[in-house]
């Protein structure tokens, strides 16, 4: 089933087309950022130019106000040009789609984010340190933040932070020692003493630029504290996370697309016609059309409950759900892409072995397998008991 059955208003499929006019010049230069492994500075400098890095900006600031569903659906496109590309510009359509939704941040510190988006400014979340592991696991970050007159001093060192070459602004986690909590700095690229360190050499994702950030007394003043977060782990799930399997629908989508165009082309001379008629070919398609369609029937029915204000507050697992069945799913379809392109979609110049590495990188974004399957069953149990209660 197509992405098309999903499109639902003139300004997607506008936005859908504008997409289409980068398109080529994106699939051109993926293979070279995987291969040099560089953040494509070009490709942002582009998303920028159309105005992609803030379509989840309220319109009132200058955006376009799409809901999940509207960005997912955008993004899956976007990341079936370039895996690399699709992660790093998620953390920004994201960030600003949850910081605008929720009103973590003061009024006056929204508005004045909300023109740096307008004019093209990029966010991630710098939450990752090694010594703490994942965040969404309650590790608590070394990174600090001491308190120094009107202004905090930040020291520390974040990992996995995507897009760090090309950020505009940091949203730093650090615990605040003298208040024994954590908080959320906004720190700007152009802060003394904060640097990048080319830290990211991996086999999948290699252009997303997640470097290392690093934060060697940084001072902001205490306006730049933007959020204090009631949750203890530091790190709210939530539905514009399906940004992320929205970036390995898409990359899954285009092993698919590769997989078929080459089943009608190629014609070994030991049988007639192309390899698209036979039997063990077309089961291989088959396979990977209905996995798609599960996937996106299972993204984007979670977007829409996101998205419905009675619905949203009874979601529980959904999100996380949506994840673990699109990336698991995922690295299903560029599996047997492979297994019907056969020996040659491991040449280093064929664009499956790229999806192929690419995809695996979705098991190790947040929430991991493991999170989800236990929640799944806790959930089950603590509803079984309460059910038990009420017929006691």
């Amino acid at each position: 089933m197509s992405k098309d059955l999903f499109i639902r208003t003139d300004e997607q499929r506008q936005w859908l087309k504008k997409l289409e006019t980068i398109a080529e010049s994106f699939k051109q230069h993926a293979q070279q950022t995987d291969e040099e492994a560089v953040f494509p500075i070009e490709n942002f400098r582009k998303l920028r130019e159309i105005g992609y890095t803030k379509i989840t900006l309220p319109k009132k600031y200058g955006g376009d106000d799409f809901t999940v569903y509207d960005a997912i659906l955008l993004h899956e496109t976007l990341s079936s040009y370039c895996g690399s590309t699709g992660l790093a510009a998620s953390w920004t359509i994201q960030n600003v789609g949850e910081i605008f939704e929720n009103r973590y941040w003061e009024q006056q510190k929204l508005e004045w984010f909300g023109e740096q988006v307008a004019k093209g400014a990029t966010i991630n979340r710098a939450v990752s340190e090694f010594a703490m592991g994942s965040p969404v696991r309650g590790g608590r970050p070394a990174t600090t933040a001491k308190r120094d007159g009107d202004d905090y001093i930040i020291s520390g060192r974040k990992n996995y932070t995507s897009g760090a070459p090309d950020l505009d602004y940091f949203l730093v986690s650090a615990w605040i020692e003298e208040d024994d909590h954590l908080g959320f700095f906004l720190v700007p690229k152009t802060a003394k003493g904060l640097s990048v360190e080319n830290t990211w050499d991996v086999a999948s994702m290699r252009g997303t630029g997640s470097d290392d950030l690093v934060l060697d007394n940084v001072r902001v003043e205490k306006t730049n504290l933007v959020e204090i977060p009631s949750y203890s782990t530091g790190f709210k799930l939530n539905g514009w996370l399906l940004l992320i399997p929205a970036t390995y629908l898409g990359i899954a989508q285009a092993a698919r697309d590769y997989a078929v165009d080459f089943a009608n082309s190629h014609s070994p001379n030991s049988i007639q016609g192309t390899i698209a008629q036979l039997p063990n070919v077309q089961t291989l398609i088959g396979e990977m059309d209905l996995a798609l369609t599960k996937a996106r029937f299972t993204i984007y029915g979670v977007a829409q409950l996101y998205n419905d204000p009675e619905k949203k507050a009874a979601i529980i697992n959904e999100v996380n759900i949506a994840k673990h069945v699109v990336t698991n799913t995922a690295i299903e379809v560029v599996d047997k892409a492979m297994r019907l392109v056969g020996a040659k979609s491991l040449q280093r110049s064929n664009p499956l072995q790229r999806y192929y590495r690419d995809v695996r990188a979705g098991l190790h974004n947040p929430p991991m397998d493991d999170i989800t399957i236990k929640r799944l069953a806790e959930t089950a149990i603590e509803n079984n008991l309460k059910t038990k209660e009420v017929n006691v």
